[in-house]
């Protein structure tokens, strides 16, 4: 015990977290206080925790390991078809993706139902061709052309209804008391075409879906800390957001050159007035959280990755971080058959 005439003992460090990405453990979801788990099927699929008490519901993150395709560095599970992969090794990626989730067969079973399970069918997976949009198809069957948008709902049990990221959020939407399931990709153009808050409109008018019922993950994507964008951006989601002022921060750039040679930057300017150079940085998760939450989703009931993309390429596709060659993860839900 330290007496008065000692120093104070400097306060103690909390102690790091167990749950580093280098021990393939995930942090619990700020949102939530829940956090998101791996299946024990390769490859590393990220469920939320507690959805599992549904067992009517079948949905998952893609990651980057697990899979075969070698465009990409090590052997990684590509799910989109990038002009550097071949086909038949993202569809093989793809079987292994639904496997992983338990989509086997014509219907859908359990991750671990043993060997006897059914061979997974990609043909049960619902796409689109993604255009940055608030476009949102209710589906009943897979469609016999590839749809354009970028949402999609159903109440059919069977279908794996699938968006696909590499910075943009995937976001699934589920209703557990009518089976009624959804996902989204909402990038920054999506998110200021509000596609997260119309999605739980369209659930609503389709299904009957309640707000107050529904319950929403936001999967991994790029975070506050790496989404740099241009100022042009702001005033737009200035105009559609009354709460716009808190989803950006910026930083200023730090010259060496300008620190160590402050005379060579003068101005007429009075002191304190220059500009100096800055980022700019959009929190699209926030942003998106917001969207949720205006729509009437419970905060308990909105489950976010803490998973930045940018971050963590070794173990996620980051279209920014690797200068758009990489591949893509998929968001993706479903009702058991």
């Amino acid at each position: 015990m330290p007496t008065k005439s000692k120093p104070k003992p400097k306060p103690k460090t909390q102690p790091k977290s167990k749950a580093k990405l280098a021990q393939a453990k995930l942090t619990p979801a700020k949102a939530a206080k829940t956090k998101l788990t791996k299946t024990k099927n390769a490859p590393q699929v990220l469920t939320i925790e507690p959805w599992r008490e549904f067992p009517w519901l079948l949905h998952g993150f893609s990651t980057r390991p697990g899979g075969l395709s070698r465009s990409y560095g090590a052997p990684s599970l590509n799910l989109g078809l990038t002009q550097e992969d071949k086909r038949a090794t993202v569809e093989r990626n793809r079987e292994i993706f639904l496997a992983a989730l338990g989509a086997t067969g014509s219907g859908a079973t359990a991750p671990g139902a043993g060997s006897s399970a059914r061979q997974p069918d990609i043909s049960s997976l619902v796409t689109l061709r993604q255009i940055h949009s608030d476009l949102i198809h209710a589906v009943s069957s897979v469609p016999k052309e590839q749809l354009v948008g970028d949402g999609v709902i159903t109440n059919t049990p069977g279908l794996v209804l699938a968006v696909q990221t590499a910075d943009c959020l995937p976001v699934i939407v589920v209703d557990p008391k009518r089976k009624i399931v959804g996902v989204f990709h909402a990038g920054w153009r999506g998110t200021l075409a509000r596609i997260v808050e119309k999605g739980v409109g369209e659930m609503r008018r389709h299904f009957d879906s309640r707000p107050r019922d529904l319950q929403a993950a936001i999967g991994p994507g790029i975070h506050k800390c790496c989404f740099e964008i241009g100022e042009e951006l702001r005033p737009k989601f200035e105009a559609q957001f009354a709460y716009a002022g808190e989803l950006f921060h910026k930083l200023e750039e730090m010259d060496p050159i300008r620190e160590k040679y402050p005379m060579l930057f003068l101005t007429a300017r009075a002191p304190g007035h220059s500009e100096l150079p800055s980022q700019l940085f959009l929190d699209l998760v926030e942003a998106n959280r917001r969207q949720l939450l205006d729509a009437g989703v419970a905060p308990r009931n909105i489950h976010v990755s803490p998973l930045c993309t940018s971050c963590n390429v070794d173990k996620l596709f980051s279209y920014r971080k690797e200068k758009g060659v990489t591949g893509r993860m998929m968001g993706a839900v479903g009702i058991r058959a």
